[in-house]
Parts: structure tokens; C-alpha cells; sequence
């Protein structure tokens, strides 16, 4: 009875700490786009003349707003407005891939232990301050605080459970790339946060729960189901902005399934190219480096992806869209 108890605690803790992530998570994409106003869609439109300099845009903007699903919605929305084009928002998406990895880098660093730092510097800036835009920058030290408080609740909740046999044998299995990706994608379809899967999994693995290997797994599962959310911003919307999400599916679906046939390799590369530094770290590491040896790769082929979604989702005679068929949350 008492074991139950401990467990319902543990995992109440664990679940009260996820739930105050992805709030932050959340708030933390408003408050830097009410704080940014119209300038992520404007450096969008000026900075994506090539490929290459979308790509570049599409990081900075992505570490800018701390989420690449709301860079890429914003890009489906440009495109179906017809304000970008296909092979613009291709490079976009690809530089929204790699900027993602940075909060992956973030929460590895251990700065979770010094985020009521945050929230206190946060609070003083909402009492002292009067003015509205001052406030803002108070709410983000907030989030940002709120963020690592709430990894640092999901650390302490999971020390625990790697004394239990039967979370020991399920974490085992995430060694396997394949039931490892799986959890990681269905863990992310249904928390709708990347972030938090891959920020899980670099708990797991300094906590010792888990190893590299079902790290980086999970990792790769986790870049599956954020396509989900972009996916979603397509429908009602013009064959262009279709087109773009299902880049993003193809891009991400892809790369996954080379890094898995070359899992080992991978894991191997990464380990060598971090040197001695924790396991935490390596996981980043390897974030990052699948990310952005995906998009190495994948800017060479951009000219076949995209011949190939344009003959199979070509563009339709009646160019006119309705406003209604935008995102209303992304309209400003």
C-alpha cells in the first residue's frame, strides 16, 4: 500500500512538473511574439531571398521566438498569402529545424536548479513597473522561470523511479532505436511539445534512468510528432502552405529513417566528437547534429523535393484565397 502511494506521489509530481513546462512552453511563444510584434513575419519576408539565407533566418528566428512549430505556422500562413513561395518556406523550415535545438542545449547546461532566480527577478519587474511593455519582459523572466522550475520538479520526481524494477525494464527497452523513436513520437503527439519529449529524455539520462542510446531514440520520435501541429495549421489551407507541411513531414520522416539505419554510427560520432563531457550534453550534442547534418544533406536535393510535391500537389488555376482560411492567432 505504502509503495502505491510513494508511486502516485512520484508520478504526480512528475506530471504536475510537465504540466508547468508546457505552460511556460506555451506562454513563452505569446509573450515573445506580442514583445516582437509584426517583426518574425518581417524578417521572414526580407531575409529569405535565397536558400541560404532562409535557412539563416528560420534559426535565428526559431531561437528568437523558442519554438519551431510557431515559426513554421507563421511560414505556412506567408505562403498561403502568397507572400512567400514554396522554395523560400522549404529553407525556413529546414533553419527551424536546427534552431530548435538550442533549448535542447539550454536545459542540458543545469541552469534548471537557479530558476526561482528567475521568477523572483521576474515578479520585481512586474511590482516596480507600471508600464505594459516593461511588464512583458517581467513575464518572460517569469516563464522562462516557470520553464526550468518546472524541469527541475520532473528531475527530483525521477530519481526515485530508477530503483523501480518495472520502470527499469521499460526504460531498458528504449535502448532499442525503434521502440524508443515510437515513444518518443506518441509522447509528443500527445503533449504537442518536442521540447519537453527531448527535455524528458535529457533528465532520463543524467538521472542514469535511461542511456544515450534510448536518449537519443526518444530524441528521434520526438522530431516525428512535432509535425503533427504543422500539419494541422495546412488544412483549409492553398496547395502551397499543404506543401510546406508535408516538406516538414518528408524532411523530418526521412532523416529519422537514415539515422536509424546508421543509428550506431551516429551514436558513435556523436560520442567522439563531444569528447568527455556529460551524457546530458551529448544528448544536445546529438540533437543538434542530427538536425544540422540533416539539413547539410537535404539542401542539395531541395530542387527534386520540390519538383516532386509540385507535380504531386500542383497548383491549382483560381489563385484568390479567403482571410478566413488563416490562422487567426498568428494574424496580428
Amino acid at each position: 500500500m505504502q509503495k502505491i502511494e510513494t508511486m502516485s506521489e512520484i508520478v504526480l509530481t512528475l506530471l504536475g512538473g510537465l504540466v508547468l513546462f508546457l505552460y511556460a512552453v506555451t506562454s513563452l511563444s505569446d509573450v515573445i511574439r506580442s514583445v516582437t510584434s509584426k517583426k518574425p513575419k518581417k524578417w521572414l519576408l526580407r531575409f529569405t531571398k535565397n536558400t541560404f539565407t532562409a535557412i539563416l533566418t528560420g534559426t535565428i528566428i526559431t531561437i528568437l521566438l523558442d519554438s519551431s512549430s510557431v515559426v513554421i505556422i507563421i511560414t505556412i500562413v506567408l505562403v498561403n498569402s502568397g507572400l512567400l513561395t514554396f522554395r523560400q518556406a522549404m529553407g525556413i523550415v529546414m533553419g527551424a529545424n536546427i534552431g530548435t535545438t538550442i533549448s535542447s542545449q539550454i536545459i542540458a547546461l543545469d541552469i534548471a536548479r537557479y530558476s526561482p532566480l528567475l521568477l523572483i527577478i521576474g515578479m520585481a519587474i512586474l511590482l516596480i513597473t507600471q508600464k505594459d511593455h516593461f511588464k512583458r519582459y517581467g513575464q518572460l523572466f517569469i516563464y522562462f522561470g516557470m520553464l526550468f522550475f518546472g524541469l527541475f520538479i520532473m528531475e527530483n520526481a525521477i530519481s526515485p523511479l530508477k530503483q523501480d524494477p518495472v520502470f527499469h525494464e521499460w526504460m531498458l527497452k528504449m535502448n532499442n532505436p525503434i521502440t524508443g523513436s515510437i515513444t518518443g513520437a506518441v509522447v509528443t503527439l500527445i503533449i504537442q511539445s518536442s521540447s519537453a519529449t527531448v527535455g524528458m529524455a535529457i533528465l532520463l539520462v543524467k538521472k542514469g534512468a535511461i542511456s544515450l542510446m534510448g536518449g537519443i531514440a526518444i530524441m528521434l520520435g520526438a522530431e516525428l510528432g512535432t509535425c503533427s501541429d504543422t500539419l494541422l495549421a495546412t488544412i483549409r489551407g492553398n496547395r502551397q502552405g499543404i506543401k510546406t507541411g508535408l516538406f516538414h513531414l518528408i524532411f523530418n520522416f526521412t532523416s529519422i529513417v537514415i539515422c536509424l539505419l546508421l543509428f550506431l554510427p551516429f551514436v558513435h560520432f556523436v560520442e567522439w566528437i563531444s569528447g568527455e563531457i556529460p551524457l546530458e550534453q551529448i544528448l544536445a550534442n546529438a540533437h543538434f547534429l542530427f538536425n544540422f547534418i540533416g539539413v547539410i544533406v537535404f539542401v542539395w536535393f531541395l530542387p527534386v523535393f520540390e519538383k516532386f510535391l509540385n507535380r504531386v500537389l500542383p497548383d491549382k488555376p483560381m489563385g484568390h484565397f479567403s482571410n478566413t482560411n488563416k490562422i487567426p492567432e498568428l494574424e496580428e
